[in-house]
């Protein structure tokens, strides 16, 4: 593949992703805080959605050859204390690498704050990694799958996974209707408390 259609696949990918972020409006920084306290579950409801798919559609190319694995080694150190630092952020930003470009192509302005803050936390790791690496970088299994230990092959594993999360996303939709988290009119806004004495909304918005 040339560098140029890769560029091309990329962007087109890019482009996709972005449009869905924006309908879902999983991008919000609302969402995410809620979310992340739990108080909605419209997030989660998307990613296990997307994990789900990318199941179904690797069980499908591995199965019948067309794509090969390669799973990344497992590091503690590294992966737990990312993962933390990563989840510390979102909680504080409201936005993730992958929503604060939607964010930016919605209008949010503050989301270039989050970028810049994103870029310049990715350049003094690069800096700071041969001294980290000793630390976070070594300890752990190594590459390690449920297929590996097992002895499975992966295709079955992974079309037992995506159904066993369509299960929970159907239990987790009919114990939180998206509908009701997302508004009563499904306009992308989230439920808000009226102003004191204002009398609330109910059913479709008013126009203007």
């Amino acid at each position: 593949m040339s560098v140029l259609a890769a560029i091309a696949i990329g962007l087109a990918m890019g482009a996709v992703f972005g449009l869905a972020l924006e309908k879902s409006r999983v991008f919000e920084p609302g969402v995410i805080l809620g979310q992340m306290q739990l108080r909605n579950f419209l997030m989660l409801k998307i990613f296990l959605t997307a994990v789900t798919t990318g199941l179904l559609v690797l069980a499908v190319l591995n199965g019948l050859g067309l794509a090969k694995l390669h799973p990344k080694a497992t590091l503690y150190g590294a992966d737990l204390l990312g993962g933390l630092l990563l989840g510390i952020g979102i909680a504080l930003a409201g936005a993730c690498p992958g929503t604060v470009a939607a964010q930016i192509g919605a209008g949010y302005r503050d989301a270039w704050f989050t970028l810049a803050g994103g870029l310049l936390g990715a350049t003094a790791f690069a800096y700071a990694e041969p001294v980290l690496k000793p630390l976070l970088l070594t300890g752990g299994p190594g590459r390690i799958t449920l297929a590996h230990v097992t002895g499975l092959p992966f295709w079955p594993l992974a079309l037992g996974f995506a159904a066993l999360l369509v299960a929970g996303l159907v239990a987790l939709e009919r114990w939180r209707p998206w509908r009701a988290e997302i508004g009563p009119a499904a306009d992308g806004l989230l439920p808000q408390a009226p102003p004191a004495g204002a009398e609330p909304l109910t059913g479709l918005r008013a126009a203007g």
